[in-house]
Formats: structure tokens, sequence, C-alpha cells
């Protein structure tokens, strides 16, 4: 019977990484779950002194029998990305098969940029790991099966074409998708040097239960529960809405598949949706809210659909969450959540 990986999440208390420890935590086959996370705390317009984050995060997981798969399966482990000597000692403690690097700057942070706290985001810790990992290497038989990087579809800029693909020339209009590609050159350029496999992930507007980051879907949630005018910028402003639970099982699946390897996907939903459609979906849950079109800002890159031709092919990536049926799910964890504080 084959070896089960064990796998390290950066950012495993984060929004993407926690929901791919889920996935880890409930299947059999997967081995142990390492998840290092720095404890800086998220972005929580409702309550901002909230900051249980193994309570937050795996909230849905509080049974019994799922709460001993935590306990069995999962390690905790605190430390910045960017400090070489814990992650050196993590790595050499647990040698994991593989790496999910999900560590970044919370989105909403964009309005107002910091360019060094997204260099060290996307660039310094992303440097710090691979280097890690290298000495690692150097000194013990270990060998990193892949590291997955997760990057961002604003890297493309403003869409060209009805279809961003991933051979497009990326041309990030705003400083959070130029540090998602310097990451992205980084992690190839270090990764070929140490023969280190490698796989990039381009996802977006990734939204879903516990994503509190001021991404427009939650802006919006916010804004209806407390009966204010929905504002969308731009009538015709498109996204390529991703469920979180479906981003998550495609960087799995594009970790162990032997066609990720020094590959690059965009894993989304495959459909861009108007702002104004997610808008209208929320205002039928509170229609108390009315919806307001406001001219588009257009410090913004202009975005769309995202192919995912490639990674359906590559490593069958299947998407299950249609624009209505997340953003149902996301509603009514947002519901609960401020039920359980009041």
């Amino acid at each position: 019977m084959p070896r089960k990986l064990n796998y390290l999440i950066t950012g495993g208390l984060g929004f993407i990484g926690s929901n791919i420890a889920k996935i880890i935590i409930k299947k059999k086959n997967l081995g142990k779950c390492i998840l290092v996370d720095n404890y800086s705390g998220y972005i929580n317009p409702l309550r901002r002194s909230f900051n249980d984050f193994r309570k937050l995060r795996f909230n849905d997981m509080n049974d019994k029998k799922t709460n001993n798969l935590i306990k069995k399966k999962c390690i905790f482990e605190r430390s910045d990305c960017t400090d070489f000597k814990s992650m050196f000692k993590i790595i050499q403690k647990y040698k994991p098969d593989i790496i999910f690097h999900t560590a970044a700057i919370p989105v909403a942070r964009i309005q107002n940029p910091n360019v060094s706290e997204f260099r060290l985001g996307s660039i310094d810790s992303t440097i710090n790991l691979i280097d890690c990992v290298e000495m690692v290497q150097q000194e013990t038989n270990y060998k990193l099966k892949r590291f997955l990087y997760i990057s961002s579809s604003m890297i493309y800029g403003d869409f060209k074409k009805n279809k961003a693909f991933e051979t497009d020339e990326p041309n990030p209009k705003e400083i959070y998708g130029t540090m998602k590609l310097a990451g992205e050159v980084i992690v190839k350029g270090l990764c070929n040097t140490h023969d280190i496999p490698f796989t990039i992930i381009r996802p977006s507007a990734v939204y879903g239960p516990t994503d509190m980051n001021e991404r427009v879907t939650q802006y919006l949630i916010i804004r209806a529960l407390h009966k204010e005018e929905l504002i969308v910028h731009g009538k015709d402003e498109k996204l390529d809405f991703t469920y979180v639970q479906d981003l998550a099982d495609g960087c799995i699946k594009a970790a162990e598949n032997k066609n990720g390897l020094n590959n690059t996907f965009n894993l989304t939903t495959g459909k861009s949706r108007k702002i104004l459609d997610y808008a209208k979906i929320l205002s039928d849950y509170f229609p108390e809210a009315k919806i307001k079109i406001e001219g588009r800002d257009k410090k913004r890159p202009k975005r769309g659909t995202l192919s995912i031709t490639k990674a359906r092919k590559l490593i069958n990536f299947n998407p299950k969450f249609n624009l209505e049926r997340g953003a149902k799910i996301y509603i009514d964890f947002y519901k609960k959540f401020i039920e359980s504080k009041t």
C-alpha cells in the first residue's frame, strides 16, 4: 500500500488554505495536513475583534467524527513565511510532499496599496519558502513532489478578448496583479533552478463561507444585511465568480496530477457573470436592499471569463457551483454568523 502524502499549506487558516485543508481532512487516502499561519488576523467589518481562526474556518466541521479527524490529521504551526529560520525548521521537521502556498495579503487592502506589504506577501515569502525547501533538500534525502503557488486572474489586466487563456500575455493594471505576476516569475525561475516541480494557479473572484476580505461578493452581502443600497460600479461589469470549494478541489487535482507538473491553470467557473446579476440575487433574499448602479471604476481592470479548457482536459477540473447555488450557501453562512454574534 503506497504511503499517504503529507501536505503543508501556508496561510492554512486563511480563506483558500483552510478550504484546501477541509478536502484533505475528509479524504481517507490523503495524509496529514500541516497548516502554517501567522495568525495576523483577517478583515471582518462585522466583528473586527473576532479572531478565533480555527473556530471560524472549521465551524462547519464541528461534529464529533470530523473533530476527531482534525485532531488526527491536522498540525497547526504558527509562523510567518518570511521567517527563514522558522520555516526551515517546519519543512525540515515534517518534510511535506506537497506545499500549497496560499499565504498572501488580503485582497481588501488593494484599495490602500502598500508596495512593501504586497512584496512581502507575494515575493519575499515565496523566495524564502523555496529557499527553505532547497536547503532541506541539500542537507537530507528529502525531495518535494510539488510546489503549488496561488496567483490571480488580476495578472491579465484588462481582458482583450471574450476569454482569457493561460497563454495570453500578462499585463497587470494595479499593484496586486503586478506582485502576483512577479511571484509567478520567481516560482518558475527558482523552481527550475533547484529542480523543484511546481504548479501555478490563477483563480478569479473567489467567494464562499468564511470569506471576510471585503471582496465585492462580501461587500455587497454586508450592505444587503444592513438594508443599504447595493452599489454596483458599471452595469455591464463582469467577473468569473468562483466558489471556493471548486477552487480548493482544483488545486488538489493540479498538485497531484502529473499533467500539472510545471504548468499554469486558470481555475474558475469558466463563465463570467455580471456583478449586477449577483446584486439581483442578493436583492431577492433582501428585498429592502435596493440596487444602485454607478459608473465603473476605471482604475480596476476590465475582466470577464477565464478559459478552463486546459484544466478540464489535463487535470479533470469540473466546477460544480454556479453563482446562484454558491451565493445561497454564502448568504446562509452570513446569516448564521451574525445570529451567533448577536
